[in-house]
């Protein structure tokens, strides 16, 4: 926890300059969160705005402090879903108007950016980004909370409102749909980082 349980119960009772120690001492967690989620930094912004807006509106429902970080990462987790689900129907809306040949051009275009962003990253987070994306965007979420943020089951249990069997499940066929990709993402001749097979173990 990075504030204690009395500051949360403060914002709870509608005290503002307690929310708003809470919203600064998760602010810089959350964004990093957001943006591995979402993979657009240009709108990490507003979704950590849209966050911290339900976080405002529906504190006092909150149970108990104790819950207080799994239920902000459920907040971040739907907002983000959120925003997905808007991005794609936006683009499955330009696309419907375009000709043809504008597709094609979109897609040259949209490959010609994506590989000068891809040189600007670390070798290493490149290929986790890389695959990270090549599977669904449940699968994505559930392993950047899981791999990369560092949550227990325990706390994903709390978020995901499912038994930790069932998410161990859900973890070793996400894992392997990641495998699956892995040869797709590494490229014709590209050896690059060492990356094991062996199931992480779970906390």
């Amino acid at each position: 926890m990075l504030v204690d349980f009395e500051q949360i119960q403060r914002a709870q009772a509608g005290d503002d300059a307690a929310f708003n120690q809470v919203v600064t001492a998760y602010r810089k967690r959350i964004l990093g969160t957001i943006a591995r989620l979402i993979g657009r930094p240009e709108d990490v912004e507003d979704v950590a705005q849209e966050v911290f807006l339900r976080l405002y509106y529906s504190l006092d429902q909150l149970r108990t402090p104790e819950v207080f970080e799994p239920w902000l990462y459920r907040l971040t987790v739907n907002a983000s879903y959120d925003y997905l689900r808007k991005q794609r129907r936006r683009s499955e809306s330009r696309m419907a108007d375009l000709s043809e040949q504008q597709v094609l051009f979109a897609d040259a275009l949209a490959g010609t950016q994506h590989g000068v962003e891809e040189e600007r990253r670390s070798r290493i987070w490149d290929l986790v980004d890389t695959l990270l994306h090549s599977v669904s965007e449940e699968d994505r979420i559930l392993l950047t909370l899981k791999e990369v943020e560092g949550l227990s089951l325990k706390e994903l249990e709390r978020i995901y409102h499912v038994k930790e069997n069932a998410l161990k499940v859900r973890l070793f066929r996400a894992r392997q749909r990641i495998l699956r990709a892995f040869p797709n993402a590494m490229g014709p001749g590209n050896s690059g980082p060492g990356v094991g097979t062996e199931e992480r173990k779970d906390r």
